[in-house]
């Protein structure tokens, strides 16, 4: 499968960008439930539409200039687009990663507690765990696994909306139709597009494939298509128990409750967890890469495995901390919020405007 250059160009650049959307997006359906159902079942489908389309066009945007400036990592990209301030990226980058990653690590420790009745820094630490390992093998490794994983994680959202809709689709339709109050949807569907989308620079390194214009605006169009699905897998299934499902720190595990099956349950929890590993890993791969790229061209030193090593581990202990004191509920309403206009500011407007004004100058 990775031998083949269709793949290659148009799947493998979606996968990731699920892979780092769907831990720090909606794998717990916290996600899903602090920025939509909060504002009504319908109202909240109609924001997940807006973060759709705006994905698409930032990530389209974000191909062509990575391929036309021939950068595949963030510290190259955002010199090419913002000059010196460049360095503001790197510091919402960073302060996003450690915020996502920290809720990536509190979501694991609540999901091992739940399933095994255990402290919830074992869960953060095992997460910690997997992630080293990956980041010691480098890219071709970390694109392998975020890609089969992200299609395993397809495989159980698509199970867990046919056993929730078997069972609750009259309450799921009948809460779609419910009437609700004006509510700020399109607000909230461009802060959660932008929160998410604002670490694209982070997986510019699997866009090596990716020759023509054409081909960056397919797979940019894909790569939001892609990453939606499953959101809308988990969105569906939660609206069948509005709105006391507001209320539970992981809404996918109220869900797994609801289903009469201990096997299932297991395999989806595993899955889930793969994804809190996929997200982290992604983010600080993406970190590892800026790194290397410098450190290959300032000082003529090749990043090794080891340090690649050393470095994940070091930002993960600080992430245990935040993990581990602040919690998962507080995280996502207090920290989210303040990092989606940074990125829309620093990164998202500054690349939708670069990369329209050089197509219609060379249109025109």
């Amino acid at each position: 499968m990775f031998h083949n250059n269709w793949f290659k160009k148009f799947i493998l650049p979606g996968l990731i960008f699920q892979s780092l959307v769907i831990g720090g997006g909606y794998g717990t359906g916290r996600e899903l439930v602090e920025f939509f159902l909060l504002l009504g079942p319908k109202s909240g489908l109609y924001g997940m539409i807006i973060s759709l389309l705006i994905w698409c066009i930032v990530l389209s945007c974000t191909f062509d200039l990575s391929r036309k400036f021939n950068t595949y990592d963030y510290r190259s990209f955002l010199k090419k687009i913002l000059g010196k301030g460049w360095i503001l990226y790197e510091i919402t980058y960073l302060i996003g990663m450690v915020l996502v990653v920290s809720v990536l690590g509190s979501a694991s420790g609540n999901l091992l507690m739940d399933m095994f009745d255990i402290p919830t820094i074992y869960g953060t630490l095992l997460m910690i765990f997997f992630i080293g390992i990956f980041s010691y093998f480098g890219s071709k490794l970390v694109e392998i696994f975020l890609s089969y994983w992200s299609i395993a994680l397809y495989g159980v959202f698509l199970m867990l909306i046919i056993f929730i809709s078997s069972s609750y689709n009259e309450q799921i339709f009948s809460n779609l139709f419910l009437v609700e109050k004006e509510s700020p949807w399109i607000e909230n569907g461009i802060k959660y597009a932008a929160y998410n989308v604002g670490i694209v620079p982070a997986m510019l390194f699997c866009l090596k494939n990716i020759k023509t214009r054409k081909e960056a605006i397919i797979s940019g169009s894909l790569g939001g298509l892609l990453a939606i699905i499953p959101g809308f897998m988990i969105y569906f299934s939660l609206i069948s128990h509005y709105p006391q499902i507001n209320f539970e720190t992981i809404p996918t595990n109220f869900l797994l409750n609801k289903i009469d099956s201990g096997l299932f349950k297991i395999i989806f929890q595993i899955i889930l967890f793969g994804t809190f590993v996929e997200t982290g890993l992604g983010l600080i791969h993406g970190f590892n890469e800026r790194l290397a790229a410098w450190l290959r061209e300032e000082k003529k030193i090749i990043l090794s495995g080891f340090n690649r090593l050393i470095i994940s581990s070091s930002i993960l202990l600080v992430c245990i901390f935040f993990a581990e004191n602040f919690g998962l509920i507080n995280l996502i309403s207090k920290g989210y919020g303040t990092l989606t206009w940074a990125y829309w500011i620093i990164f998202v407007i500054p690349v939708v405007f670069l990369a329209f004004k050089i197509f219609f100058y060379k249109t025109n």
